[in-house]
C-alpha cells in the first residue's frame, strides 16, 4: 500500500575506534567540525550502508556496483539497459530508488533521422534525464559530543616495491568513541511519485538498525565498531500538515566524563526531555510510536513517559534482531 502517512524517524548509533566516514579529500579523516569539534556523517553513508543492507536482505537496488567480464565497473547506462531504459521498471523492482530518488543523466547514441544506432562514424549523442524525488530523506547526522581524532600507526610484513628488504608503514585515522544522531522524514506527498509503500519503510528500518550492527560493509577493518542504540519512527495521522521537525535536537547525552573522554554508551544517559516537551505538544497528531532500543541504554526519562498518551509498539522485526 503507497504510503500515507508522515514518519518522523531517530536514529543514534554508536562507532568505538573506527571511522564512521572518512573524507577522501582529507587523508580519509573522520569528518570534524572543526569549529565544534562535533564529528559529522554524511546522509550518503547512511544510505549506503541501507542500500548495501537491503542487498544482503535480498531486496533488488539500482545503486549498486557491479563489473563487467574484464573487471571494469558497470555504469548507469548499463545498469539501467537491464530495465528496457524504462523509469518505471526501476521503481517497480528497485527499493533504493523508490525511498531515496535518484538523478538520472544518460547518454544515448542514435541516429539524427530515423533514431536506429549508427557506427562509430555520424553517431549523434542524444541524453536521457530525468530526476526523482525521494521521499526519504536525512540530515547529515552529527555526534552528541566533541570527538577526539586518534592517528593509529603500524606495520605490514609485506615488503613495497620500492624497498624490498622491510614492510611498510600505514596509518588509519579512527574516533575512540563517537555516538551519532541521525534524523530523517519519510514525506507521504512525494511517495505517490515513487510509489513507496509501507513495507518498503518497514525494511529499510531494518536495514537501518541490521546494517549498523551486522552489515558486511560495516564489517571491515576500518568501520568495525558500529552498534545501533535507538531507533525511533514516529507516525502521524493522515493529512496531518506538520511534524515536529529537528528531533536531533532534542536529545542530548549527558556525562560526567569530559567530551573526549566519553568511551562507552553507559558512560553517560540519553536526555530525552526536550523531545518528551514537544511530544506533549503535537500529541494530537501522532497516530503511533514504534521503537527499538539497545543494550545498556539508558533514557531519562523511560521512553513511556516521553511517549505518554501514544500508542507505543515495537517494529514488526524486533525479534528478529
Amino acid at each position: 500500500m503507497i504510503l500515507k502517512n508522515r514518519h518522523e524517524i531517530l536514529f543514534l548509533y554508536d562507532v568505538s575506534w573506527a571511522n564512521p566516514n572518512g573524507d577522501p579529500m582529507d587523508e580519509n579523516r573522520p569528518r570534524i567540525d572543526e569549529e565544534t569539534g562535533i564529528n559529522i556523517v554524511s546522509d550518503v553513508r547512511l544510505k549506503r550502508t541501507v542500500r548495501d543492507t537491503l542487498q544482503e536482505l535480498g531486496f533488488e537496488i539500482f545503486l549498486r556496483e557491479e563489473r563487467k567480464e574484464d573487471g571494469s565497473l558497470k555504469t548507469k547506462e548499463d545498469v539501467f539497459a537491464k530495465y528496457g531504459k524504462n523509469p518505471a521498471e526501476v521503481l517497480k523492482r528497485c527499493i533504493d530508488i523508490r525511498l531515496f530518488g535518484g538523478t538520472f543523466a544518460l547518454r544515448e547514441e542514435e541516429d539524427n533521422k530515423n533514431g536506429k544506432s549508427k557506427g562509430k562514424k555520424g553517431k549523434k549523442k542524444e541524453s536521457l534525464a530525468f530526476s526523482l524525488t525521494g521521499p526519504v530523506q536525512f540530515k547529515f547526522g552529527h555526534s552528541l559530543h566533541r570527538v577526539k581524532v586518534a592517528l593509529m600507526k603500524n606495520t605490514s610484513v609485506m615488503p613495497s616495491k620500492t624497498d624490498k628488504k622491510q614492510g611498510t608503514f600505514a596509518e588509519t585515522y579512527v574516533v575512540p568513541y563517537s555516538l551519532i544522531v541521525f534524523y530523517g522524514v519519510a514525506n507521504e506527498k512525494a511517495a505517490e511519485t515513487t510509489g513507496l509503500t509501507d513495507e518498503d519503510v518497514d525494511n529499510m528500518l531494518k536495514a537501518i538498525w541490521v546494517g549498523h550492527k551486522a552489515s558486511t560493509d560495516l564489517i571491515t577493518r576500518s568501520k568495525l565498531g558500529h552498534e545501533p542504540r535507538l531507533l525511533l519512527d514516529i507516525i502521524y495521522k493522515p493529512e496531518t500538515l506538520t511534524h515536529m521537525g529537528e528531533l536531533d535536537k532534542l536529545v542530548s547525552f549527558d556525562s560526567d566524563r569530559g567530551d573526549e573522554a566519553i568511551r562507552d554508551i553507559e558512560d553517560g544517559v540519553l536526555n530525552l526531555e526536550k523531545l518528551k516537551v514537544k511530544v506533549e505538544k503535537y500529541r494530537d497528531r501522532i497516530q503511533k510510536v514504534r521503537y527499538k532500543i539497545g543494550d545498556r541504554v539508558r533514557l531519562r526519562p523511560g521512553i513511556e513517559e516521553v511517549f505518554a498518551g501514544v500508542d507505543l509498539e515495537p517494529f514488526p522485526w524486533d525479534s528478529e534482531v
